[in-house]
Formats: structure tokens, sequence, C-alpha cells
């Protein structure tokens, strides 16, 4: 074959290069655009199962939200828009599984803890407010699991989710603090365990070596990274370290939970694929909550407005109280510090937390040159767990209520003894 120029084998064999034919790079395109319909597809079915596997993984409680339907006029009215107030339960269920290593089910639980966590309007804080188990309170008359209801009551606190779930707690709760709860969360042994395993553990710090058998919790004092079951043994203990109290226990949970809020927050979790899917899959698996959060939807939204907060202004504190006048062994309410704590959280208004401050060591006193001794001087009262700090903070330090040009004086913010999560961890 001769091309126009009468050269043997055309254009190739002149050492030119010939162009594929047309249709075969249109042929191409359409393979290659067909892989990208392929890949993005492929994306979006994968996407869609997740987000339909999460979302069916949240249980609704639907007992519990018409129980409260039922009660609504008894119940308080909301005050402050914007600001939420989510009572967040752990269930001693022994039901399943994974809660029947821990002890014989017995067909009923317990709220083995209680926090009440206030999300205000501006989202620029959060506050969780622990509930003692032991603290006497007034427990409604509550619909039980076999249908029967249960007469009124002044008894433990824990009680009432023993008698009627989740709704009797959330009434008892109100009645209590006259606070209205927006959402209510219930995680039971084995779904805490999971998303503590799911985000790589979580860091704290023991003060003196831990061995409590109930809790199956056997650890040495220093920097400790617990796994799941260490970390439910941590916030369970209550007999294997210091003095037992309940006191101890809930000081524990709150310093495991700022822990553990730091590590959610870090980019560690959020933005590692391998430890945020997982993490989701198990809170999702192991929570129930009210019909208006049980959709992966209703609990983003509810990430969403808190993932931003810093965590010094994360703050944990428990309710004012003293021992009970009736048993030493039980908590009543510490007046008028326990409605002063209320009144902020119910009116969506400031407050401050400052850890306890040690008592001062005593100094040594110099001979007096009087014959007649001087009386001692009082010892320090040691502060009240979640009492209000008797010295107020510095404007700089705590910040004041605007006074509205009234020409009064500004109004300090409320300080209570408890912790940030900024200050969680080896310190």
């Amino acid at each position: 074959m001769r091309d126009s120029a009468g050269i043997p084998g055309g254009a190739e064999a002149a050492g030119g290069s010939s162009k594929p034919p047309r249709n075969r790079r249109r042929r191409l395109l359409r393979w290659i655009a067909f892989a990208m319909v392929l890949l993005v597809l492929a994306g979006a079915g994968a996407a869609w199962w997740i987000y339909r596997k999460l979302d069916g993984n949240i249980t609704e409680d639907t007992s519990a939200a018409a129980e409260l339907r039922r009660y609504e006029r008894d119940r308080p009215t909301h005050v402050a828009d914007g600001a939420q107030n989510i009572l967040l339960i752990g269930s001693d269920s022994r039901s399943g599984a994974e809660n029947r290593k821990y002890g014989q089910d017995g067909g009923s639980e317990r709220s083995d803890t209680a926090i009440l966590l206030h999300l205000p309007a501006d989202r620029k804080s959060a506050t969780a407010v622990s509930i003692p188990r032991d603290l006497m309170a007034d427990i409604p008359s509550c619909l039980q699991p076999d249908g029967s209801r249960t007469a009124e009551r002044f008894g433990q606190f824990n009680w009432a989710f023993q008698w009627g779930g989740a709704a009797c707690t959330i009434r008892t709760v109100e009645k209590l603090t006259g606070i209205r709860i927006d959402h209510h969360m219930v995680v039971d042994f084995g779904g805490f365990k999971k998303m503590v395993d799911a985000i790589g553990g979580v860091e704290v710090c023991i003060k003196q070596p831990m061995n409590d058998a109930e809790a199956k919790l056997r650890l040495p004092a220093g920097r400790q990274t617990l796994q799941g079951e260490q970390a439910l043994g941590f916030v369970r203990a209550r007999y294997g370290l210091g003095n037992g109290s309940d006191t101890e226990r809930m000081e524990r949970q709150q310093q495991f939970l700022g822990s553990l809020v730091k590590k959610v927050q870090s980019n560690g979790v959020l933005l590692n694929p391998g430890r945020l899917y997982p993490l989701l899959d198990a809170a999702t698996s192991s929570v129930t909550t009210d019909p208006e959060l049980a959709s992966l939807r209703g609990l983003y939204e509810l990430v969403r407005g808190v993932r931003d907060i810093p965590t010094d202004q994360v703050k944990f504190l428990t309710v004012p109280r003293r021992p009970y006048t009736a048993n030493p062994n039980r908590d009543e309410l510490l007046e008028p510090d326990a409605e002063r704590l209320f009144q902020q959280l119910r009116m969506d208004m400031p407050l401050t937390v400052t850890p306890p401050s040690p008592l001062p060591l005593p100094s040594p006193t110099p001979p007096s040159p009087s014959l007649s001794p001087t009386p001692p001087s009082p010892s320090p009262t040691p502060p009240t767990p979640g009492r209000p700090n008797p010295t107020p903070p510095s404007d700089a330090a705590a910040g004041q209520e605007p006074s509205a040009g009234t020409g009064r004086a500004p109004t300090p913010v409320p300080t209570f003894t408890g912790t940030t999560a900024g200050t969680a961890g080896c310190r």
C-alpha cells in the first residue's frame, strides 16, 4: 500500500503516528463514564446502607412517651426557648448476654446513674448534674411493666426507674427540680462498654490502687487507659476505693465523662472513619431514647449543637445535698442551694463551677505570754458536694449578669462545687 507520495506503508512506514479511530476514543470515554457512575452509585449505596443501619439501631421508647402524655398537665412548662434538658440514665439491667455476667436477671432494673444534662440556647456551654441514686425524693404513682400502678411514695430516687422505667424517673426529676425534661437516653452495661472500646479507650488518673470484686475491677494507681470492661468497673466501683460512698463514685463518673468528651472531640475520633463508624454503631445500637431523638437525624442535630463547646465549658457537678436526717446512709436536698441551682438551669442562666478547696493545714501556734489560754479558732467546714462556693468569684473570673441599665449592682454568677472536662484526666 502506498500513500499519496508513493511511499510504501503510508505515514506509519515513514515514522509518523496515526490517531486511534474516533469510534475507539468514544468507546473509551463511555467506559470511563460508566465506571465513574458505578463508583458514585456504589458510594451512594454504601452511604445509604450505613445510614439505614445506624438509623435502625436506635430503640424508640414509645411506652415512656405515652405515659408522659398522660400526665402532661402535671409536668413543668418549658420557660427557656432554645434550651434543652436531657436526662441520661445508666441502667443496671441484667437482661441480655452482655449484662447477665454482672448478676442474675430479676426482671427489674434500677438507674445506676442519672445525669441531668442542660444545653443552653446559645450552645456555648453544657452542664451535667449528677443525681445521687440514694437521694430521697417524692416518687409519683407510676405504671409498672405488668400494667399495675404504684402508689405515690417518698423513697430512694433510683426506685423510680425500677418501678416505672424512664417515664417514672422523668416525672420524679421534674417534681424534684421543677425543670422540664425534653429528651431522655438510657444506656445499659453492654452499650457503655461498646462505646468505650469503639474510641480506643479513655485515659484516667487513679490516685490509689483499686480492688473491687463486685465491680470486677483491679487497677494500679497512676495514669491508665481503660477499655470497655475496665471503664465499666471504674464508674461502678463503690467499695474498693476511698470511703465507699456514692459521692466518690459520682466524682469518678464525672472525671471519666470529662475525659470521654475530650477523646470524642479529638481529631483522632471525629476525623478517623475507622474509629467514627464503630462509635456511631455502638452508640446507636446501645441507646433507648424518646421518639424525637430515635433517629440518626435527631441524634445528629443534638450532637451538631454541642460538638464545638470548649471542654472548659463542659461542667460537671452534683445536686447539693446532705445526709438524710432519718437515715444518714441516704441523702436529701440541701436548701436553699439546690433550688438556686435548679432555678439557674430552669431559666437558662449561667453558673460556674470550682473544685473543692483543700482544707488548710493547721499552723503551729507560738506560746502565748498570757496567763489565760486563748480559745482556738473554729475549724473550717469542709465544702458540701455541689454546694455553692461561699466566696463569690471575681468578676473577671466568673462574669456577672448585666443590670440592663437599672442602676442596680450586677448579680454575681453563682458558683458551685464541681469540675469541667477541661480539667479532667491527669493533673
